[in-house]
């Protein structure tokens, strides 16, 4: 079947959405996002190390660049309006896809500073001021879900605001995540006047990170039992947590903002490539396919799954299983609240440290230009 297209299949059949994971000036100016939109992708996302890679890799924003040089502003304002450009045109671009879906679709994210992710006042003031200065309808804010931006969240989402909340790394946080959504939305629906069926967010898991640091920890202990269950902690964890989602949006407290227009706040499975090249290239893909949810691929994970995923209802499938790893991980030892509090220290070092490189390297060729 040449015509088959399973990145079409996923929504079509199974009611998942993929979103492309990477953003770059090319993409706009050459017309490959419009290709990849109508390839069947129906989102996209993006971050601090996604920019670095875009901008200081490229001549593509040299002219801009240069320009904004010319005014009395800081470096780090430019970097925002280099964002801002390709964050408007991709908005644009997926703004056919959100007309199409009602509004389920069709966003494009773009994360607040990453120096904010402990300062709950400076994300949420960064968050507004990112949805104003953009002001598109299909636009999420990122906000990192750290223990200080669980108050921001619940606040955008009570004003009305689009949110992808990033960097979830445990089930409890999850569950929190869950809640500051609930209960901005209860907030708005406090105006009886307020469309919640304009107010779009989900929550984004980072899943192959979680396998490569809990596999270091199993090869550590070492033994049978512990290396047998290499490679299993990530889906286990996002299966559990689609538990935890269908569980959240049920029952009268749920039903009660539904009847208002209300939006589940679907998951998300992020860093869905693999790490480990022992493992199928489409394991992070194949094993998550289920009912609202989100799914973000780069480009080479997008590739390999059209060319040779499987496209079946995996997310809800062996959930005692699941569990059962859950529990063993536990028995040989590995401590997942540590494991989820050191990925969420490192995911939040890692854009900050893209940042400030790609702020540096700015810096470097503000003077040659």
């Amino acid at each position: 079947m040449a015509d088959r297209n399973p990145i079409a299949e996923l929504y079509d059949e199974y009611g998942q959405s993929a979103w492309l994971d990477n953003l770059k000036r090319d993409y706009i100016t050459s017309g490959q996002l419009v290709a990849i939109r109508d390839g069947g992708v129906r989102g996209l996302t993006s971050n601090p190390s996604i920019f670095q890679k875009a901008i200081q890799d490229s001549s593509d924003y040299d002219a801009q660049f240069a320009q904004l040089r010319r005014s009395s502003r800081s470096i780090v304002e430019d970097y925002w309006s280099l964002v801002t450009t390709d964050i408007h045109s991709a908005c644009d671009v997926f703004s056919k896809v959100h007309d199409h879906s009602d509004g389920v679709d069709g966003y494009v994210s773009v994360e607040v500073d990453p120096g904010l992710a402990h300062d709950g006042p400076g994300t949420e003031a960064a968050a507004r001021a990112l949805h104003e200065r953009i002001d598109r309808r299909n636009l999420m804010v990122k906000i990192p879900g750290t223990e200080e931006g669980l108050a921001p969240v619940e606040q955008m989402i009570a004003e009305g605001r689009c949110i992808n909340v990033t960097l979830i790394f445990s089930l409890d946080r999850y569950s929190k995540v869950i809640e500051a959504y609930l209960r901005g939305l209860e907030r708005l629906a406090e105006d009886p006047g307020a469309d919640l069926s304009r107010v779009a967010s989900v929550a984004s898991f980072f899943i192959s990170r979680v396998d490569s640091e809990v596999d270091r920890r199993l090869e550590a202990i070492g033994g049978d039992e512990a290396l047998a269950l290499r490679g299993s902690a990530a889906v286990a964890q996002g299966k559990l947590a689609y538990q935890v989602f269908l569980a959240a949006f049920s029952g009268p407290r749920w039903e009660a903002l539904a009847g208002r227009g209300a939006r589940v706040q679907r998951p998300l499975w992020a860093s869905t490539s693999t790490k480990n090249a022992a493992y199928p290239d489409t394991l992070y893909v194949d094993e998550l396919i289920g009912p609202d949810t989100v799914n973000t691929l780069p480009e080479s994970t997008l590739e390999a799954f059209t060319d040779h995923g499987t496209l079946a209802r995996r997310v809800d499938a062996g959930v005692d299983e699941a569990r059962a790893v859950w529990a063993a991980l536990a028995d040989v030892g590995v401590d997942m609240d540590e494991v989820a509090a050191q990925l969420e220290r490192e995911g939040v070092s890692s854009f900050q440290k893209s940042f400030d490189e790609l702020i540096t390297a700015l810096e470097a060729k503000s003077d040659t230009l």
